[in-house]
């Protein structure tokens, strides 16, 4: 039986391993901006994928190893050679997966905090000699923040705190005009096999002409420079200025930032813009169904969040939510159907109505 975790009141040098994905280091930022809130001194590196380095690495007061799968196994040496003459009071491998785990086992610390059994997916155990807590049915910011909790860091406000330089926030400033609200949708989810994320272009285009017909909305389109994302951002700009500014594969990930940042509102699937968005405090508009919001939807914005997830569980699996494992996901092209524009329209309403 694995032995249980020696809190330590102040470590002095922390790893954090968690390559991926954008919303995933978002919520690593936290739990390591939560140890920076109790341990100022403490030095933290963080080994982080070359994409999510992007937006993360300027960071002060981190230092960053990069870890580039695009090179292969010249990757894992890389990372090996930065960690020579280094040791570490503790590594906190909150990135359950074989390539992470695979980088693990090379971080040269007595203690390789791991998630517990049940979540230590890709057989983490077996590269861990410590587990945080058990815990059911936690969000994921959550499970990441009970590595700090482990070590005793005690609770302290969320913060990001991602540096934005003057040129992005001059680039996301001439997309806003003082009499409009500004609308970021980013309508596409990264495109990996089954994925079934996105909501149809017919809907984003009503949900388009809702917000500028009735809140007088300036919307900018976001995503990346896919076939698909490229497909929706012609559909929805078409017609120029009286349909959405397309942004599509335009923008580096600060850049994105510093328009989200900028935006009065997101609107997006579940995908790295939603907790880009929570980073920045602006509100989203998470559409899911194919994915469970109380799992992985921005963590500030519940109230805002379009949750069809439990319609097709039923529709699709024949259960209910309850008798499914934490965070399964819905694998129909047409779950994401579910959610109707009126769903979406009401959510739209009930943010400027608070507004």
């Amino acid at each position: 039986m694995m032995p249980e975790l020696a809190v330590q009141s102040k470590p002095e040098t922390i790893c954090v391993l968690r390559l991926s994905a954008i919303g995933d280091t978002c919520h690593a930022l936290a739990v390591i901006r939560r140890m920076q809130d109790n341990w100022p001194d403490a030095r933290i590196t963080w080994i982080i994928g070359k994409t999510e380095a992007s937006l993360m690495s300027d960071i002060p007061g981190i230092e960053f190893i990069i870890f580039n799968k695009s090179k292969g196994i010249r990757a894992y040496k890389d990372v090996r050679a930065q960690l020579v003459g280094k040791h570490f009071d503790i590594a906190l491998c909150i990135h359950a997966s074989m390539r992470a785990n695979l980088l693990c086992r090379t971080i040269p610390a007595k203690t390789r905090l791991g998630f517990d059994k049940a979540r230590a997916r890709d057989f983490q155990w077996l590269f861990t000699n410590r587990r945080i807590p058990p815990a059911n049915r936690e969000h994921a910011l959550e499970a990441m923040m009970s590595f700090a909790m482990a070590i005793g860091a005690e609770p302290r406000d969320l913060r990001w705190d991602i540096p934005l330089s003057e040129s992005a926030r001059q680039f996301a400033s001439q997309f806003v005009a003082a009499e409009k609200p500004l609308v970021v949708i980013s309508p596409c989810s990264s495109q990996r096999s089954r994925n079934y994320r996105n909501w149809s272009i017919d809907n984003y285009a009503a949900a388009i002409r809702h917000l500028q017909q009735e809140h007088r909305c300036s919307i900018v389109l976001t995503g990346g420079n896919t076939a698909v994302e490229q497909q929706y951002g012609a559909a929805l700009s078409a017609g120029g200025s009286e349909q959405a500014l397309n942004l599509m594969g335009k923008t580096s990930l600060k850049e994105l930032v510093a328009l989200i940042s900028a935006a009065d509102l997101v609107i997006c699937p579940d995908s790295g813009p939603a907790h880009m968005a929570t980073a920045v405090g602006t509100a989203v508009i998470g559409l899911y169904a194919t994915s469970n919001p109380d799992r992985t939807g921005p963590y500030l914005s519940r109230d805002l969040t379009v949750n069809r997830y439990p319609d097709a569980v039923r529709k699709y699996l024949g259960k209910d939510v309850d008798e499914l494992r934490w965070g399964q996901r819905v694998r129909h092209p047409d779950a994401m159907d579910l959610i109707t524009i009126e769903d979406v329209s009401c959510k739209i309403n009930d943010f400027f109505d608070k507004s």
